[in-house]
């Protein structure tokens, strides 16, 4: 049995979105390190409360360079 993945946000203005994924889909391989693994789930993570919240954003960094 393949590896499940279960994704959910709660927000003061929607009601709990939950999605379960496989880790055949997110394109993730069962045999790959933990660590590996769960930097790669963060990232797909906040991809996907991006893309159901439907937010954008920016990082901006005012840096000195003289």
């Amino acid at each position: 049995m393949s590896r499940t993945v279960t994704f959910s946000v709660d927000t003061k203005y929607e009601d709990r979105i939950e999605e379960t994924f496989t880790f055949e889909q997110l394109g993730l391989d069962e045999n790959t390190a933990i660590e590996t693994v769960n930097k790669e789930i963060e990232e797909i993570f906040k991809a996907w409360v991006s893309y159901q919240l439907n937010i954008s954003y920016s990082i901006m960094i005012d840096t000195d360079n003289k």
